[in-house]
């Protein structure tokens, strides 16, 4: 969404006997370039912080603010030069042993992953975790590890190399998982598996986070994921808990060339989605048919708020993503609410046959 500054937080300073308001400018204007879009949100950064200041609260509650600013900023920071890597988020057990079925499973998703030229983002630890950075190799992982009061090590893929980030807190960690995902893929785990699974539907259920591919992965005759999906159905979908489209939020699927094939099917056409004021935009790689337009408006005319569909070039208000700005896009006035029919819009902006020039069909 674009940004909205805080003026509650402006008007604290104004009225508090000192300008630290215009002292706060001064700073900016020394710093950050007079050009760039983000000086607004650096200055209410900076207010956020000397509010907090003025209050003086608790020395916990300010080293809980700098801890957190700082592993954002270094995580920014390291994380830059992998930006234009898609990645996926692989979770799993770390207590699954090398021997069982499904660490081979994990390792060749690694592998397999890493052969559609997708990047393996890991907690850098044991069990499935080692398993799939085995297989993609370090020039394809990503570690983000969890510091802890007793020794703590990272899987040999990725310990000691500039592959791996360290994080104090779970949550920032967590956010980072979720942030640089272009796709998730869960495997067999215990209590951590299954939150960081809910998490990222609710996520994504609510429009906290993009639609990415979520990707359920057990071996062959493995009942893990089938069962927990028979429970959500019984359980969520059938007590309305949860929309029936909800469930289409998640694919299951028992190899790992089906998992890279189900993530690779997903940017086939969609490359990413924003919100631009009152209005959702796909960007697209390619352009629509005019028979799918007609198609789109109306059968998924129940996520509109209001009017249908257009296709779009980049408009002034996405200026600040240069690279993007080729691209076609599919905008309309989303709900905001149903994103397992967005989905089902996705998968169906994916077919080839719905182009505007059709390549040929794949094997």
């Amino acid at each position: 969404m674009p940004f909205e500054p805080d003026d509650y937080l402006s008007r604290h300073f104004k009225t508090s006997g000192v300008d630290l308001a215009s002292k706060i400018d001064e700073l900016v204007a020394l710093v950050v370039p007079e050009t760039s879009p983000n000086l607004p949100l650096y200055r209410e950064m900076l207010v956020t912080v000397m509010r907090m200041a003025q209050a003086d609260r608790s020395r916990w509650d300010a080293k809980i603010l700098l801890q957190t600013m700082r592993e954002m900023e270094h995580a920014f920071s390291r994380l830059d030069q992998f930006k234009r890597r898609r990645k996926v988020t692989v979770f799993g057990s770390a207590r699954t042993p090398i021997e069982h079925p499904l660490y081979a499973l994990a390792r060749q998703l690694g592998e397999t992953l890493a052969r559609y030229d997708l990047m393996v983002v890991t907690g850098a630890g044991g069990g499935i975790m080692a398993a799939a950075h085995e297989g993609a190799g370090l020039d394809n992982s990503l570690g983000l590890n969890i510091t802890l009061p007793f020794e703590q090590h990272a899987n040999p893929t990725v310990n000691g190399t500039d592959n791996l980030l360290s994080f104090h807190f779970f949550f920032v960690r967590k956010l980072f998982f979720i942030k640089e995902a272009d796709a998730l893929v869960l495997c067999p785990g215990g209590f951590g598996t299954l939150d960081e699974a809910l998490e990222v539907l609710t996520l994504i259920q609510t429009g906290k986070s993009p639609l990415v591919p979520v990707v359920l992965l057990d071996e062959p005759g493995g009942s893990f994921w089938k069962d927990a999906l028979q429970f959500m159905r019984r359980q969520l979908e059938d007590n309305r808990y949860i929309l029936p489209s909800d469930m289409r939020l998640v694919r299951l699927v028992y190899s790992a060339e089906e998992a890279a094939q189900e993530i690779a099917t997903f940017y086939r056409n969609f490359h990413s989605s924003r919100w631009l004021k009152d209005r959702f935009v796909l960007r697209m790689n390619h352009p629509l048919s005019d028979a799918a337009m007609a198609h789109i408006n109306a059968t998924f005319a129940d996520l509109c708020l209001s009017g249908g569909y257009e296709q779009q070039p980049c408009c002034e208000l996405e200026l600040d993503e240069p690279e993007l700005q080729r691209l076609p896009r599919l905008s309309f006035a989303f709900n905001g609410r149903d994103h397992g029919r967005l989905r089902e819009l996705t998968d169906y902006i994916n077919e080839t046959a719905n182009w505007a020039t059709p390549l040929p069909s794949e094997d």
